[in-house]
């Protein structure tokens, strides 16, 4: 289990606050090698807020995310089978003494029609969330979720790929979860301020700071190589948090050789019945917010970033650019809300920023040069893990992602856009062909002609 050194953030964070210019330059310079970032560098990018000095940051961080990364954008959907909860998180609207929210549990039936909302507007990846509680079949439920999701088709469409958002398990439970066939198993401290942990979560079994950090743990020593961390921002300083996280990586990159594949962050929004989510004890504005993103970016450049639809569009498109490689589109938080088709604010976790629908996200992110990618190939090819990593550490990951990326693309465009979002997507579509090189355009334009000529899930 790791363990989070305050004292030792405490004094970095001190040494930082008088960081030079040429400082702050010698670790952009040693990011842009790909080899990421140790602490001290992180407290050092931490400290920057000349105009000047944060314009040459955010410049770095696009070179480091498209060195990486390319220009792609994976988009998924969060599906939330339940909103039951034994926990006392007092930012949350799910909490178990809340009697501002409806509680419901969605039956198999139900997340099967949740399901085909999804798929029948073009997803192909989505990530399960669940309180931390469950209907009478406890654990089994989730498992009982994820069968259900793979096994409901619509036409030519499905889900490939589910992620998992759930509470900490044992290890014979994540091995269960594993089976079942999962990608990426999600789970944030939300904060790893121990005093403030204990404060904001003060009943149940998320009270347990220990137990919690351990999850990832335990994910790995199940089998579980694909995991996804994060923070709540705005319940401690920000800067506390990116140094602890680190900690974090550096911790599961020592004892199982593995990074995550994720990083989430989050903002603290407004939740029914919380006046904490309305009144952020450490509120993060949107230039910290942008920092936040391109140190993360330099720090672990190998990891995908995650922007959720907790934020605005405006907000999303910025961060594009600084290092976001993941966005979730289209999204509800209320179980039912795709087949009902409306966010209800008394079933949901949190007030949305991005309520656009799918296709509208995606006419955006192509208009800004980007390739909306439904990518589920390393999952299924095994490069997870130690081999996700191998690949993406020296930026060779995009010689299979941009491929990847364009044929569930042209998959979208030929079987669910609106024909202005189409018209655009295939203009987009020869413009990166033609910007390729010749092997990974090769490979592309023949994964593109299969697409064309009928065929589905093709990846490589």
């Amino acid at each position: 289990m790791p363990a989070i050194d305050e004292t030792a953030i405490g004094q970095v964070l001190a040494a930082s606050k008088a960081a030079s210019a040429s400082q702050v330059r010698e670790v952009l310079a040693k990011a842009q090698a790909l080899r990421g970032l140790d602490a001290e560098d992180v407290a050092v990018l931490a400290s920057v807020s000349d105009p000047a000095l944060l314009a040459e940051l955010f410049d770095a961080a696009r070179t480091v995310k498209e060195a990486i990364y390319g220009r792609r954008l994976v988009l998924f959907a969060p599906l939330y089978v339940s909103n039951l909860c034994g926990n006392e998180c007092l930012y949350c609207a799910f909490r178990a003494t809340n009697r501002a929210i409806v509680r419901r549990s969605l039956n198999q039936d139900e997340v099967a029609r949740e399901v085909r909302a999804l798929v029948e507007q073009g997803h192909k990846r989505v990530l399960l969330v669940a309180g931390e509680a469950y209907p009478r079949e406890g654990f089994d439920y989730v498992l009982r979720c994820i069968e259900t999701i793979y096994a409901t088709r619509v036409g030519h469409g499905e889900i490939r790929r589910v992620n998992v958002n759930v509470a900490p398990l044992t290890v014979e439970q994540f091995a269960r979860l594993k089976a079942a066939g999962i990608g990426t198993y999600q789970l944030f401290q939300e904060t790893y301020h121990r005093a403030t942990y204990e404060a904001v979560h003060v009943a149940g079994p998320k009270s347990d700071f220990d137990w919690r950090i351990g999850a990832m743990d335990r994910a790995m020593e199940a089998g579980i190589d694909d995991v996804g961390i994060g923070v709540l921002f705005s319940l401690f300083d920000w800067r506390f948090e990116i140094l602890a996280l680190m900690q974090h990586i550096r911790h599961l990159e020592q004892r199982f050789g593995v990074g995550p594949h994720t990083i989430s962050m989050p903002r603290l929004e407004p939740a029914a019945g919380s006046d904490l989510a309305s009144q952020p004890p450490h509120p993060v504005d949107d230039v910290a917010f942008r920092k936040i993103v391109a140190i993360l970016r330099l720090a672990v450049p190998y990891t995908g970033i995650i922007m959720s639809t907790r934020e605005t569009p405006k907000m999303r498109q910025e961060t594009f650019a600084l290092g976001v490689s993941q966005i979730s589109a289209g999204s509800r938080t209320n179980p039912g809300g795709y087949a009902e088709g409306k966010d209800v604010e008394n079933e949901a976790q949190f007030s949305l920023g991005d309520h656009r629908p799918l296709d509208e996200v995606i006419a955006d992110v192509a208009s800004m040069g980007y390739i909306p990618s439904f990518c589920t190939a390393c999952y299924r090819l095994g490069r997870t893990g130690q081999d996700f990593m191998d690949l993406a550490k020296p930026g060779l990951i995009k010689e299979h992602c941009d491929p990847n990326a364009l044929s569930t693309f042209l998959e979208y465009l030929m079987d669910y856009a609106s024909p202005r979002t189409k018209a655009a997507g295939l203009t987009l579509i020869e413009h990166v062909i033609e910007g390729m090189q010749p092997e990974p355009r090769r490979r592309s334009e023949t994964m593109l002609e299969a697409v064309r000529s009928g065929r589905r899930d093709v990846f490589c």
